[in-house]
């Protein structure tokens, strides 16, 4: 295996974006919670929404005492608002059984709602500085392509970690820049349509780039169309109850306009499946 790592850490030192949760002494709860809303959803989006979420609540402690309506409302529109309800929760149980601090252990922050292998190693590393592998879909297609040839990734598996794990140098801190560099490089230089390999500071090792670039095909599951979709009709209930003074509105007054009722039933019910929602005698709720 290349050795990548040194290259991948002068490049990050001197091309590394200035985000938010890359600052000096940024908590480890600022952290969780800017992981949450990176799933999914670009960073340009999130950073206007995590600061708002950090001033409303500073600490685990201040968002596990409100209520659930008021992080799915605080979410707005950053989407799959799910997250914000199993952040609510995870604020709950790292005030019951953290008193109050995120912990850094893996096995601690998995036990977490909400939180998979991704989340909990990021977590660890770039807010306490440990040393795990760190993997994500940029990450993943950087390796694809340095490593195996490949022009895509193919579906995730363990065995990303250990190829991780096998490039990250013994030092914890310069572990957790090359974990940060790969998802850097993927996210702005490796990109899946329109990579930039001449800014590439790995071009020299890249499997891809001996072979020329072949098209090794796409097996990534793509997402359906979301106009017209029920997560659509989803969205749009919940922004008018974010947007109703108490958060709850007549069953019959939310999202009214759709045409399709079958569909606005659906996505009432599945909104309420998943704890976003609550619906009692014809009216409907955020989440108490």
């Amino acid at each position: 295996m290349p050795d990548l790592a040194a290259p991948l850490i002068a490049w990050f030192r001197s091309n590394a974006r200035d985000l938010p949760w890359r600052a000096p002494g940024f908590s480890a709860w600022g952290t969780l919670v800017s992981e949450f809303m990176l799933q999914q959803t670009p960073v340009n989006r999130v950073i206007p929404h995590l600061a708002a979420w950090l001033e409303r609540w500073p600490t685990p402690t201040a968002l596990a005492g409100d209520a659930p309506a008021a992080a799915v409302a605080q979410w707005a529109n950053l989407g799959y608002p799910r997250r914000a309800l199993w952040l609510h929760r995870a604020a709950v149980e790292i005030r019951d059984r953290h008193e109050g601090i995120v912990p850094r252990r893996v096995e601690d922050l998995l036990a977490l709602t909400g939180i998979g292998d991704y989340t909990a190693r990021a977590v660890a590393v770039f807010a306490y500085g440990d040393r795990h592998p760190v993997v994500d879909t940029n990450t993943r297609r950087v390796l694809a392509r340095a490593l195996e040839g490949r022009s895509q990734p193919g579906a995730p598996s363990k065995g990303d970690l250990a190829t991780m794990a096998a490039l990250l140098p013994e030092d914890q801190a310069e572990a957790a820049i090359v974990n940060a560099a790969a998802m850097e490089l993927g996210a702005v230089v490796c990109t899946a349509r329109a990579p930039r390999c001449e800014a590439c500071p790995i071009a020299h090792a890249c499997a891809w780039r001996a072979a020329s670039y072949p098209d090794t095909g796409d097996g990534r599951r793509r997402q359906a169309r979301y106009e017209g979709s029920d997560r659509q009709a989803r969205g749009a209930i919940l922004r008018a109850l974010r947007h109703a003074p108490t958060h709850e509105l007549p069953e019959e007054a939310v999202a009214s306009d759709l045409a399709d009722r079958a569909q606005r039933d659906r996505a009432i019910d599945s909104l309420v499946a998943d704890g976003l929602i609550e619906a009692s005698g014809g009216t409907l709720r955020l989440p108490r």
